[in-house]
């Protein structure tokens, strides 16, 4: 990933906060070759200053049969939002962008099928996810018929070997800029319009120590 020195990010927290809020990523790697990719949800635990990340596709992805052993690749989604050149202060001297924020996870990636380690996965999974929901459900004591469904899916870890965390948010424009771009993505509708806009004031207050 092209990641400028403005827009790069090496606070943990910065990583922290793009799975708090949307921890569905995006694991690519090479199948027969070609790239290939797989959508889901995951788990990240840090020991130390090592990171690891855990998931499980369908047994009949092909995906998982040739990821043991290579550098794989987990992209963690952030917001994102379109930027109008209407919305900064001096419209007819600038153009329009997208503002995201965004991660790439490179690292090593192991497999796992055996029944106790994938049960402890998906337990965990569930119950980060029920809870966000207010929800007492729990794998496996709430469906304890379901277990053998285990045999469907094979877990894997990946442990990071390189992370970069960009966000792109305006950081070499005028306070001015950002403020009047900020204002008006909260003013969009959608959830990401108005994270954008919030990231970007948070970044403007640790360049200037401005109030956000």
């Amino acid at each position: 990933m092209f990641v400028p020195r403005k827009f790069a990010e090496t606070d943990p927290a910065a990583l922290d906060w793009l799975l708090a809020h949307d921890a569905f990523a995006t694991l690519v790697s090479s199948v027969d070759g070609e790239p290939f990719a797989s959508h889901i949800p995951v788990l990240c635990r840090r020991d130390g200053e090592r990171t690891c990340f855990e998931g499980h596709v369908a047994r009949a992805n092909p995906q998982w049969q040739q990821l043991a052993g290579q550098t794989a690749l987990l992209i963690v989604h952030g917001p994102h939002a379109y930027v109008s050149p209407s919305w900064y202060p001096d419209p007819a001297q600038s153009v329009p962008t997208w503002n995201y924020a965004v991660a790439h996870v490179y690292g090593r990636s192991e497999v796992y099928e055996d029944a106790p380690r994938l049960q402890a996965l998906v337990a965990k999974l569930s119950a980060k996810y029920e809870s966000a929901i207010g929800s007492g459900w729990r794998f496996p004591e709430a469906a304890p018929d379901t277990v053998h469904e285990l045999r469907g899916i094979v877990g894997f870890r990946l442990e990071a070997t390189r992370i970069e965390v960009k966000y792109k948010l305006n950081q070499h424009h005028p306070e001015a800029k950002v403020r009047s771009a900020a204002a008006a993505l909260a003013a969009q509708r959608g959830d990401d319009a108005a994270a954008v806009g919030a990231l970007m004031l948070d970044r403007l207050a640790r360049r200037t120590g401005a109030t956000p």
